[in-house]
């Protein structure tokens, strides 16, 4: 059975990932389906190297914003360009996780029937097929995206997050490493200091403390003559180059030298990856690495590494965390839920994951 379905979801790399079982499964479920994705401008490389996903559109709202400040009428041109080009595919069904008014009315603009999401908030009125919603709570994300499938009767038969990474990233890999006298290393630590845009000038909230990571660093170097590559985004450069300064032998540096699906490569060829919560953990996960992830606000259960096997979430024993609920993070000056999490406790993660790897080998 043929079916177009369009995807809409215009947050950031890591939910992006989240929906990829969507993607999957209807792709198992209706044999010669077309799938569309509307996303920002940020998850755009991810969702166009998605062979499953045949047609992409960027909504990007920031750049909307711009030209509505500076003429009304180019910001209707250019929305109503967007609906149009949506229009024009004939979609069948829209699953909208956007938790948006403006883009369930993008799918009812474009004349698509079957238009199914959440109610977050009475957002919803014009999704036909929808599911209560009033915060992410009760499973991890991906749980809550499979089961708008069960509004279309579409079983589910596969969890995995999926990332492409072609062979030309693969190759990118092998030079970097090969450049960095890497290939013949043991052990291999991925060290992601950072975690992301998404949570723009709260990002702080999210990364555990510079000087704990160049410990950690020098401590696997210490006991395992391992190899150290610090990684992430450019804007992320700064922070890796003072974790870099605060270490005692200088490590590789591959911050803002990768696309997403390269960062997807090279993680895969660590060992292992220690990464803060955030879209780099999931790009690392949906690689394969295995991982370690350090959870300060954000409940790990909702939007931690998934499926979990073979990952080790590290959280610290705070009373008040987790405190980020209902999308909405709590007023909070100590960050304690970060601060107390100590070298230790992740050095013990780290191990028992690296004592799996070194009984296989």
């Amino acid at each position: 059975m043929s079916k177009k379905v369009l995807i809409i979801n215009i947050f950031g790399i890591g939910d992006v990932l989240f929906t990829t079982p969507i993607i999957h499964n209807i792709k198992s479920h209706f044999k010669d389906s077309s799938i569309g994705y509307l996303c920002n401008r940020r998850a755009e490389d991810v969702v166009k190297s998605n062979p499953k996903i045949d047609k992409v559109f960027v909504y990007e709202r920031d750049e909307f914003v711009q030209i509505s400040k500076e003429s009304k009428i180019l910001f209707l041109r250019k929305f109503f360009e967007l609906v149009n080009d949506i229009r024009k595919e004939h979609y069948d069904i829209v699953i909208d996780v956007s938790l948006s008014s403006f883009t369930a009315f993008i799918g009812w603009l474009a004349g698509i029937k079957v238009r199914i999401g959440f109610n977050y908030k009475n957002r919803s009125i014009l999704l036909n097929k929808r599911i209560k919603l009033t915060g992410y709570d009760r499973q991890h994300v991906v749980e809550y995206y499979l089961d708008l499938l069960n509004e279309i009767g579409i079983p589910v038969e596969d969890r995995r997050l999926e990332l492409t990474i072609t062979n030309e990233d693969e190759a990118w890999a092998d030079s970097f490493m090969k450049d960095h006298g890497l290939t013949s290393q043991p052990v291999l630590i991925g060290l992601v200091p950072g975690g992301g845009a998404s949570w723009g000038k709260d990002a702080s909230f999210k990364r555990w403390p510079a000087e704990k990571w160049a410990k950690i660093a020098d401590k696997m170097i210490e006991k395992h003559s391992a190899a150290i590559i610090l990684m992430g985004d450019a804007f992320e450069h700064d922070l890796c180059l003072r974790i870099a300064h605060l270490m005692h032998k200088r490590p590789v540096l591959a911050v803002g030298r990768t696309t997403l699906s390269q960062f997807g490569a090279l993680a895969k060829k660590c060992s292992l990856v220690i990464v803060n919560d955030g879209g780099p953990l999931h790009i690392a996960v949906a690689s394969g690495a295995k991982t370690v992830s350090i959870f300060g606000p954000v409940n790990e259960n909702v939007y931690g590494p998934y499926p979990q096997k073979g990952h080790a979430v590290v959280t610290a024993a705070t009373l008040c965390r987790p405190c980020y609920r209902k999308f909405r993070r709590a007023s909070c000056s100590h960050v304690s839920c970060l601060n107390d999490i100590t070298i230790e406790n992740v050095l013990k993660n780290v191990e028992d994951i690296l004592s799996t790897l070194f009984e296989k080998g």
